[in-house]
């Protein structure tokens, strides 16, 4: 399979890294991070060079992230270069397919929300902030 360089996406994956995330760039990390964030809420993005909704969901984050309640942890797979992470993260995620752009979030290690491609796609980046703060907020009052 196809792997982006790293020289190509790094700008991409530093936007989410300056958010306070960890890059996950193995199975073993995917599981390792799951395994340290079984108390709390915790933030898998999967980050992507997909300019349509790439470019909004990186910005929506950002702003989720500086207006509203943040998640205990975050993290990030990229799409395409942590391929085998990406894989892992998705097990994750089901029953939803594969998406990249998303954001997955888990309170006390279980899938709780998902914000999907085509949830992102066409949206502004206000939107997308919106419905990120929500699920932070809403997962992180319940505990």
């Amino acid at each position: 399979m196809h792997r982006y360089p790293e020289l190509m996406i790094a700008p991409m994956r530093r936007e989410i890294s300056e958010l306070g995330a960890i890059d996950l760039r193995t199975p073993e990390d995917v599981d390792a991070f799951i395994d340290r964030t079984r108390d709390g809420v915790a933030m898998i993005v999967v980050n992507s060079v997909c300019g349509c909704s790439a470019g909004t969901m990186r910005p929506g984050l950002a702003m989720a992230l500086e207006q509203g309640p943040k998640p205990d942890a975050i993290a990030q797979v990229f799409a395409g270069a942590d391929i085998e992470a990406t894989d892992r993260a998705r097990e994750l995620f089901a029953p939803y397919p594969p998406s990249s752009p998303a954001i997955a979030l888990f309170k006390d290690g279980a899938l709780v929300f998902m914000l999907e491609r085509h949830q992102i796609q066409g949206r502004p980046p206000e939107a997308i902030a919106g419905a990120v703060s929500g699920a932070i907020e809403s997962h992180s009052a319940a505990a």
